[in-house]
């Protein structure tokens, strides 16, 4: 667990300016900086950073956060793994607890005996005529081969001592570079294998897949998992892919190195392979936050179908509302490399554009289990889907999926939604509660945000109850210390109320805030006058409640205190019932 203390000093430390703009050059457009978003695809530059606020907002997607968020977002890294990097360029150490172990000098360690493997297996490669043959005969150019780092591990057991000073060192085992035989004798893993290696979001090596030459077995043989490798949670290919995939906002999932390379050389860049395993709900959450639409690729036999039913079980939880996912199978002979390279990207682009929606895929494999010509086989259908409905996160696609059950079944929709145990997700809008217009709290939000001190002088019994704003207004004052002090910026304030019910109320305040930002002369006078307002509007409320227990128990029907305030309240001006 990072404490929240870190975390502001985190983003204290880390100019948002200075590592966007190494992402993506920033103009200065009057106190704010400008680009076009690197989130997706615009002429006209939407995209803004504030360096008072220390978040970025576009105006065109609604991509919104802090140094963290974008750093998450632009490399699809996880939060510990984004507070690590950056922690490491504000050069903080990381906070220590019992459960985090000190293996950063470790973990760096592995990444540079990773790299320094890479560049020896790289130079091989040069040298050797058969390695070379093959890749011309599997149509990769040198470019191409040098976008993906494509190396050769050499014939022998021992090669890599010619690349390490100790090649007993630990590290090489640690790495899966190095085996030990039964016998005690070291030799390297890979031998007389193409290497492909495989990258982090960040670009360091982190594993290599090996392709055998001639006829050894296994053909693919990838690294083991090592702290520097989970095969379940990456995918090869995916630094190369990221600027197609932002130009497309789809990536491609294949099965195998080669299949992501061919593509390249074909001009489909959007291509990412996962590493010998089934698809995993880790895998669809990372490459989500690449691209709004995924599609798999597999070969159309049995065992691709079968593999496409793993990837559709576990895209289920993992597929948020907004994101699509799509299915190609391609014909039983061909592979993805196979099929671009008789056919042609267009071809190949045309069957993605076309991918099978994850809904069609489902009620087409379900149905085709079943005898939908019978009671019996209609019945089955809505027992085979049950399981994968409680699964599903978006209740919109829940929904649609639900009324084409009912339409296959004979059921009716309630039916189906008892059936499966599913809460009806077309339920009628609760009757909200009468709220004040927003032009009443909102400024004062845009206030807190832009001054947080203020946050102590709000009359928080004045508040209407029943709004957004009104609990993030709450959430900002508790966040501020009884004395001395102020509440956390607001940078530091997003990343602390991440996923929390306020997030979204307080992006479109900052959002609104960074259109129009107050003079700072007139912040005290706008802030009094919108408390002022606040406090009459309680107290118009108080006198309605008032009035409504007198309508029913008349004046005697009040407490003393309660009838003092009834009559205060009806020489006010303005106050009387009429």
């Amino acid at each position: 667990m990072i404490p929240e203390s870190y975390i502001q000093e985190l983003l204290h430390r880390i100019d948002i300016v200075d590592l966007i703009d190494a992402c993506v050059p920033l103009r200065r457009a009057g106190a704010n900086y400008v680009a076009c978003c690197p989130f997706h695809s615009e002429k006209t530059p939407s995209f803004t950073v504030s360096p008072s606020k220390q978040f970025y907002h576009c105006f065109g997607c609604g991509a919104h956060g802090t140094a963290i968020g974008f750093v998450m977002e632009y490399s699809g890294q996880g939060f510990v793994e984004t507070v690590k990097e950056l922690a490491a360029r504000a050069g903080m150490p990381l906070p220590e607890d019992d459960a985090t172990p000190r293996d950063g000098p470790r973990i760096q360690a592995l990444t540079e005996v990773m790299a320094r493997a890479a560049k020896y297996y790289y130079e091989q490669l040069k040298r050797s005529e058969k390695a070379i043959a093959y890749l011309r005969q599997r149509g990769v150019s040198g470019g191409i081969a040098q976008k993906f780092g494509i190396g050769y591990a050499p014939e022998g057991w021992q090669n890599l001592a010619s690349a390490f000073e100790d090649y007993s060192t630990a590290s090489l085992q640690q790495a899966g570079l190095v085996l030990r035989g039964e016998q005690g004798r070291l030799y390297d893993r890979f031998r007389d294998r193409v290497m492909f290696p495989i990258m982090n979001p960040k670009g360091e090596i982190i594993a290599f897949g090996g392709r055998v030459l001639g006829q050894g077995e296994p053909k693919y043989l990838n690294s083991p998992e090592t702290p520097l490798f989970e095969k379940g949670r990456e995918v090869f290919g995916l630094p190369q892919a990221r600027q197609s995939l932002r130009d497309k906002n789809t990536v491609i999932v294949v099965e195998g190195y080669m299949d992501v390379v061919a593509l390249a050389q074909h001009g489909i860049g959007n291509a990412v392979a996962t590493l010998g395993t089934a698809t995993t709900a880790a895998h669809i959450q990372k490459l989500l936050r690449q691209a709004d639409r995924l599609v798999f690729c597999f070969d159309g036999d049995a065992a691709g179908r079968k593999a496409g039913w793993r990837a559709l079980e576990n895209s289920l939880e993992a597929l948020p509302e907004q994101k699509t996912i799509g299915f190609v199978f391609l014909p039983e002979s061909d592979d993805p490399d196979s099929f671009v390279r008789e056919r042609g990207a267009e071809a190949f682009e045309r069957l993605a554009a076309q991918a099978m929606p994850l809904s069609e895929f489902l009620l087409k494999e379900l149905a085709a289990r079943c005898d939908m010509t019978s009671a019996e086989g209609r019945a089955r259908l809505v027992a085979e889907a049950k399981p994968l409905l409680g699964r599903l996160q978006t209740p919109l696609l829940r929904l649609q999926l639900v009324k084409r059950l009912a339409e296959a079944s004979g059921f009716s929709q309630a039916e189906v939604e008892r059936l499966c145990d599913l809460k009806p997700v077309a339920r009628p809008a609760p009757a909200r509660a009468a709220r004040p217009p927003p032009s009443l709290l909102r400024p004062l939000l845009r206030l807190l945000l832009q001054k947080p001190e203020l946050a102590r002088r709000v009359p928080l019994e004045a508040l209407p109850a029943h709004s957004e704003e009104t609990r993030a207004i709450v959430k900002l004052c508790s966040m501020a210390p009884e004395s001395g002090g102020s509440i956390p910026g607001y940078a530091a304030l997003l990343e602390r109320l991440r996923g929390s019910e306020e997030e979204a109320v307080l992006r479109e305040a900052a959002a609104e805030l960074m259109r129009q930002p107050f003079a700072e002369e007139d912040i005290d006078a706008e802030f009094n006058g919108a408390i002022d307002r606040l406090q009459e509007g309680e107290r118009k409320r108080a006198f309605a409640r008032l009035q409504e227990k007198v309508a029913k128990l008349g004046v005697a029907g009040l407490s003393g205190e309660e009838k003092a305030h009834y009559l205060r309240m009806l020489g006010r001006p303005g106050s009387a019932a009429g």
